[in-house]
């Protein structure tokens, strides 16, 4: 049967530009505040208090999925440009966030569970001249397809740069005059360090109608999965903030062993998944499989740690068991769907690697010494298999 996907794409072009920005922007572009003498100083004063309260604004409107919007901070012509469509004024923004929101008729036919997550804002710093520096958000945004059988998901990540000038007239003292979003999965211009660069709109519908395609037959999930909040959809990798969580770790020689013994040990536990196994550069090494337990909810400091776990870990049978605390941490990652081989694991290692040196992220400094791999699938089962590769990213190495 041959699905026209048209509207989607119709939607989408008008609404996801709403929401995205570049890193094509250089170090320089809120370069030289302003230094304000006597006779200027409650101006500036001001203006820098109007331009605090935007950025609280948008940050509340992500947060609420832009209800409201508040349109009094928004120019009546303001444009809007993302890599697939432009709109200009803010009807017409509405109107399309609205849509992806499922709060019109038409968006409850194609869409469902729509969200934007923001990361940071930054910017808006006074110049010298008095004119504000950009504005930028990074972000990242997801929307089911409801009205296709296999409901698919899309996910973008990206920034959006907004060009906010002082406006004496306006109640609030500034607007929105433009907002220019860049996807990171599309935009991101190779060896820049991260910057972003245009690309034709053709390049950017292919990428959201990957997203779209049926996933095929996949293979049985071993258990829940560890939750991550997802950071950059990247090309051909993934960055994701993961929380603190408590786990339980082996050596092992044989996956299957490894496998069969955690099973043992953590009966009636609920363990999560991925299992996660680190191996060393050399053959002599210890090699490690560690399994999730729990992690760090909202208001806790860290994870809880099971009584059980801890009461059966290092004694006996299980004395090669040992029950660890994970902090929180970002980590890049690259996904693969061939057997988890050894080959196989170094080679998508030696990629994401090489991916994270062309867009400016910074691994730690001994990530270098071992490979870690996670498997999500139950050990024998069948069809499309997920295993991906993992390296913890530094601090400072990277924008969230």
């Amino acid at each position: 049967m041959k699905l026209s996907i048209a509207p989607f794409t119709t939607v989408l072009l008008s609404t996801v530009g709403a929401f995205s920005t570049p890193r094509a922007f250089s170090s320089s572009r809120n370069a030289n505040p302003i230094y304000a003498t006597t006779e200027d100083t409650a101006d500036t004063t001001k203006l820098t208090n109007d331009v605090s309260k935007l950025k609280r604004v948008l940050a509340r409107e992500y947060a609420t999925f832009f209800s409201p919007m508040e349109t009094q901070y928004y120019a009546k012509d303001v444009s809007f440009i993302d890599p697939m469509t432009s709109l200009s004024g803010v009807e017409s923004y509405q109107n399309n966030v609205d849509m992806l929101a499922s709060r019109t008729l038409l968006g409850k036919l194609l869409f469902s569970d729509a969200g934007i997550v923001l990361h940071n804002v930054e910017g808006g710093e006074i110049q010298e001249d008095g004119s504000i520096g950009e504005i930028i958000t990074l972000w990242t945004l997801r929307l089911t397809a409801k009205i296709l059988p296999w409901k698919p998901t899309a996910r973008f990540s990206g920034a959006s740069v907004y060009k906010v000038v002082p406006d004496s007239s306006s109640s609030v003292g500034v607007s929105i005059r433009g907002q220019t979003d860049y996807w990171d999965s599309i935009n991101i211009a190779p060896n820049s360090g991260g910057e972003y660069q245009k690309v034709d709109t053709m390049t950017a519908v292919g990428d959201f109608l990957d997203q779209l395609s049926p996933g095929g037959f996949q293979a049985q999930t071993a258990a829940p999965e560890l939750p991550y909040q997802l950071l950059r959809r990247g090309d051909g990798y993934e960055v994701r903030s993961y929380p603190g969580y408590t786990a339980v770790k082996l050596p092992y020689s044989r996956r299957d062993e490894g496998f069969g013994s955690l099973g043992a040990f953590t009966k009636g536990m609920s363990p999560l998944s991925p299992s996660l196994m680190d191996v060393q550069k050399d053959d002599i090494s210890d090699k490690y499989m560690m399994w999730p337990l729990t992690f760090t909810q909202p208001g806790e400091s860290e994870p809880p740690v099971p009584a059980d776990a801890m009461e059966k870990a290092g004694d006996g049978q299980w004395r090669t068991m040992r029950v660890v605390t994970v902090p929180s941490k970002v980590v890049a990652v690259r996904e693969f769907s061939d057997v988890s081989m050894e080959p196989v694991v170094r080679k998508a290692d030696r990629e994401l690697r090489e991916f994270l040196d062309r867009d400016g992220l910074k691994p730690v400094d001994d990530s270098d010494e071992f490979v870690r791999f996670a498997q999500y699938d139950a050990i024998f089962s069948m069809g499309r298999r997920r295993g991906e590769v993992w390296i913890d990213l530094a601090d400072g190495g990277h924008p969230w």
